[in-house]
C-alpha cells in the first residue's frame, strides 16, 4: 500500500472538528432544539486548555462535560470554546481548543465523533500562544503579589505584637519601681505601702 502523503486521516479531522464548531456556534446563536444536548470530552493537560486548579487535581487527563440546562457565557472562535458550567454547586469557567477535544456526543439522537487529540493541520496561531504566555505571567505577577502582600501582613503583626511587648515590659519595670519607692517610704514611717492594682492600666 502506498504511503498518505495527502493525510486524509488529518483532513478528516480537521473538518469534523469545524463540524463540531458550527454546531456550538448555532446553539450559541438559537440555543439547544427539541431534547439535543452534548457531551464533550477533552484532554484536561492539552495545549491551550484552561481549567481551574480545583478542576485540573480532579481531572488530570481528561474529562467530559454537559451542554444542556445549565450553561453560561458561550463563545467560539476559529480555534476553540468557552463556557461557564457549575460543578458541585461551584461556578468553573473553562477554555478549550478545538485540538484538545477526544468526543462529541449527542445521546438524544445517538450521534457520536472520536478525534485524536493533537491531531491536526492547524498549528496554533501565533496571536493564541502570546494571549497564553501573557495569561501565564499576569498569573505568575498576582502570585508574586499575593505572596508579598502576606510578608508585609506578617511583618506589621510581629512588628505589632513586639511593640505590645515591649510596653508590657516598661509597664512591668515601672510597676516594679513604684513599688519599690511605696515600700521604701513605709519603711521610713513616712508612707503607707499602696497595692500594684491602684497602678495598673485601666482599660
Amino acid at each position: 500500500m502506498a504511503e498518505d502523503l495527502i493525510r486524509y486521516d488529518i483532513i478528516i479531522q480537521d473538518a469534523l472538528r469545524n463540524a463540531v464548531r458550527k454546531i456550538l456556534v448555532e446553539v450559541n446563536r438559537a440555543g439547544l432544539p427539541g431534547e439535543h444536548h452534548f457531551y464533550i470530552a477533552f484532554e484536561t493537560t492539552a495545549p491551550g486548555v484552561k481549567i481551574s486548579n480545583r478542576l485540573r487535581e480532579r481531572y488530570p487527563k481528561e474529562m467530559t462535560i454537559v451542554l444542556q440546562h445549565q450553561f453560561w457565557d458561550l463563545q467560539i472562535t476559529e480555534h476553540a470554546f468557552e463556557v461557564g458550567l457549575s460543578f458541585g454547586g461551584v461556578p468553573e469557567h473553562l477554555y478549550v481548543p478545538f485540538s484538545a477535544i477526544k468526543g462529541f456526543f449527542d445521546p438524544s439522537v445517538q450521534f457520536a465523533l472520536e478525534f485524536e487529540p493533537g491531531k491536526t493541520g492547524e498549528e496554533l496561531p501565533a496571536e493564541f500562544r502570546i494571549a497564553e504566555r501573557d495569561l501565564d505571567s499576569v498569573e505568575e505577577f498576582h502570585a508574586r503579589l499575593e505572596s508579598a502582600v502576606e510578608q508585609d501582613e506578617k511583618e506589621e503583626a510581629n512588628a505589632a505584637t513586639s511593640e505590645t511587648e515591649e510596653t508590657a515590659s516598661d509597664s512591668e519595670e515601672e510597676k516594679e519601681k513604684t513599688d519599690s519607692d511605696e515600700t521604701s517610704k513605709d519603711d521610713n514611717g513616712s508612707a503607707q505601702v499602696v497595692s500594684l492594682d491602684a497602678f495598673r492600666k485601666k482599660s
